[in-house]
């Protein structure tokens, strides 16, 4: 076809196969690995980053489909776009997504400036969705599904990406892998933040986020424990509150300025739920706001079941009204809206 498309590859099976994908069509594939992360110190060792493993797989990989390949260094974007962004939020009383911060700032930003710089027609990474008429499409793998972590894609961007395995059941993907004897067939999915790997997060914040201890106080203002910092605790938490006494609790709400952490009992809770959410920072994938109100659906969080709702506009944010109250919902995390299976784009919930 003498379309050139330079690929993501992480050393893992998903951009395998794409990769094996992509050249079976006939495309001039090129695979570049991106370097993003490298402690700088023994607090940020605590980040469990499989760097080398990784890139030592995709190497293998590209080798076996005969593909140019290359290390690429975003360390630089991935600090100023991801981990301060990440440090800022939780600093604020937000949990963020750095995984869509990720996507948007480093994947389908640096990333693909690079890419069309090196004279690639298209990008291409191992992401569970669809590119149907540059709209973002969930994958067919409704398990898989990673159209909530590309929300903030441009329509422009879209015209320069290609998602091979969106298609794809994940076990078709790795029989394929198997039967192509790609070495990545049985090789784990990643865990933690992009690019990072697995994180023992609250040891992570301390470098920058000192403890200060505070009151664990309940919904009905009793005092039952002490925490050792807000920042480090997130809604709808369960573990690590450090609280003891049969039936298990919650965090449903922090108070920055007074240092106090305030929990539930049980998960049933009514403060653990709501009907509506505002939200800010906001993306609409097209370009073009849609009208108000607008009836479609929403995701709160990663692989949680679409839910109904009516979104409306006021000022800069969004006021989104659900059929059904909503767990432990988080600020500093994302709403995504869907119209069936296009994702319409989101915003940051406040």
């Amino acid at each position: 076809m003498n379309k050139k498309v330079i690929v993501a590859l992480s050393g893992g099976v998903d951009s395998s196969v794409a990769c094996y994908l992509l050249k079976e069509q006939g495309y001039d594939v090129e695979a570049v690995f991106m370097k993003n992360w490298t402690p700088q110190s023994e607090a940020e060792g605590l980040l469990m980053c499989p760097l080398k493993a990784d890139e030592k797989d995709a190497r293998v990989v590209a080798s076996q489909l005969g593909l140019k390949f290359s290390t690429v260094n975003f360390e630089k974007e991935y600090r100023e776009n991801v981990v301060e962004y990440l440090f800022k939020e939780y600093k604020e009383g937000r949990t963020p997504n750095p995984d869509i911060l990720c996507n948007s700032q480093i994947k389908f930003k640096a990333f693909l400036n690079y890419a069309l710089a090196k004279g690639a027609d298209y990008v291409a990474t191992g992401h569970y969705v669809r590119n149907i008429d540059n709209q973002l499409a969930k994958g067919v793998d409704g398990n898989k599904d990673q159209s909530y972590f590309l929300f903030q894609i441009t329509k422009d961007q879209l015209k320069k990406c290609i998602f091979p395995i969106g298609e794809y059941e994940k076990s078709k993907i790795r029989e394929l892998a198997k039967k192509h004897g790609l070495i990545t067939h049985s090789k784990k999915d990643s865990q933690g933040i992009c690019f990072v790997g697995e994180v023992e997060m609250k040891e992570f914040l301390k470098q920058r986020l000192k403890p200060k201890k505070g009151d664990i106080i309940t919904t009905e203002g009793k005092k039952i424990g002490e925490h050792e910092g807000v920042w480090y605790y997130t809604i709808g938490q369960r573990r690590g509150i450090g609280v003891g006494g049969g039936m298990p609790y919650y965090v449903v709400d922090r108070d920055m300025k007074k240092n106090i952490l305030i929990v539930a009992r049980g998960d049933k809770d009514d403060a653990l739920f709501k009907h509506e959410l505002i939200a800010n920072e906001i993306y609409w994938i097209s370009g073009v706001e849609p009208s108000f109100p607008l009836k479609c659906f929403s995701k709160i969080r990663y692989r949680q079941p679409d839910e109904e709702c009516e979104v409306n506009k006021k000022d800069d944010t969004l006021v989104v009204k659900f059929k059904n109250k909503q767990r432990a919902i988080t600020p500093g995390q994302f709403i995504v809206l869907y119209n069936k299976d296009i994702c319409l784009g989101g915003a940051k919930i406040l």
